[in-house]
Parts: structure tokens; sequence; C-alpha cells
């Protein structure tokens, strides 16, 4: 009996590979996507000039000083709750915007603008808006494993809105902005205000000592 059952499975699997059903194919190709999405987004940073580690030569899962030369070049640091926050918004933005894609595509298309984001970020561009008008005097942009980090923290934030639901989550939001305001200095609708609209004044407040 147990040999019969794994014969079963065995070929269960194989015909969901090569001939899923309509219901496996509607979550087979999302998922297929936003795998995809993970060395497309490498490649592309790669492509921008992009170190893959630190050059500092030591690879850490968290630097928590933001006024080090190693912030946004480990795979976490505190800016990566802006990009949790960037799960949030995406989120906000799929299901208003495209509202009759499944969950799964929803979440395939965050990650995809996401990544779009990071490519951008960490163009030239935007590499001098930061330098020119925020506080980052000396941020040269993100390595490639902080960008993945980066990527992760927006699925996760993602995920976190899907499961508290629209209320709840704005009340996080919100939570999460004050923290980060007394934390660094900095948040995400602070760093879009910057980035847009700077002030001299809050330039000042944010420097590091």
């Amino acid at each position: 009996m147990v040999k019969s059952q794994a014969v079963w499975s065995n070929s269960s699997v194989r015909s969901v590979i090569t001939n899923p059903s309509s219901e496996e194919r509607r979550w087979l190709w999302p998922i297929v996507v936003l795998i995809l999405v993970v060395p497309l987004l490498a490649l592309a940073l790669w492509g921008e000039g992009r170190m893959l580690f630190c050059s500092c030569g030591v690879f850490e899962v968290w630097v928590g000083d933001t006024c080090s030369s190693q912030n946004s070049q480990q795979l976490f640091d505190p800016y990566s709750f802006t990009h949790v926050l960037h799960g949030f918004l995406l989120f906000w933005l799929t299901t208003l915007v495209f509202r009759n894609l499944s969950s799964v595509w929803q979440l395939t298309l965050a990650a995809i603008l996401e990544a779009l984001w990071e490519v951008l970020e960490n163009s030239h561009f935007i590499i001098d808006r930061y330098r020119t008008q925020t506080a980052a005097l000396g941020y040269e942009g993100d390595t490639i494993v902080n960008s993945l980090g980066d990527l992760a923290c927006a699925v996760i934030g993602f995920l976190i809105v899907r499961r508290l639901g629209w209320s709840r989550s704005l009340i996080l939001f919100l939570l999460f902005e004050l923290i980060l305001l007394f934390w660094i200095r900095d948040s995400l609708l602070l760093q879009i205000l910057m980035l847009i609209y700077p002030v001299n004044a809050l330039k000042m407040w944010q420097m590091c000592q």
C-alpha cells in the first residue's frame, strides 16, 4: 500500500508539471514569473554596475547604523522597513487598479513593480538626486544583495496587508512611519518628499552628526 501511494504521488507530480489542469496553471505561471523576477533583477543591477556584495569584503545580514558606509550595502538595514511599506502601497495599488487579477498575479505584479523601482533607484539619475537633494551625501547605490533584500521586504509587506486588510494596515503604515522618523529621522513619505520637493531644513535635520 505504501509503495502504490508513493508511485501515485510521483505520477501526480509529473502530471502537474507536464499536463497541469486549468486551476494548476492559474497558480503555476505567476509563480514561475515571480521566481524569475529575482535573477532578472540581479542581472539588470549587474548591468548598471552594481556590486554583488559590500566592497568591504564582509557579508552581514543586518546593519543598524544608517550613517555607516555599509548602509544599503548589506542584506538588511533600517531602510528595509521603508521597502516593507512599499509592499503596503503596492498592495493598495494592485488591488485597486488590477482588482480582476487573481491574488497570486497581484503579488507577482507587485514584485515586478518593486524590481523596476530597484533598477530605477540605482540609476545614475536617482543616485545623483539622492546625493544632491537629500542627506545621503555619500550614497553610491545599493548592492545587488541589498536590492534583493528590499524586494523580499516589499513582498513581505504585501502579504502583511493582505492578512490585515485595509484599515488595520493603514494604521500599521502610519505607525511604521512614526517609528522610522524617531529612529532614523527618515521614512518612506519623507523620502518621496525630499526627492520631489527637497526642504533644506529637513535635509539639515537628517544629516549624520
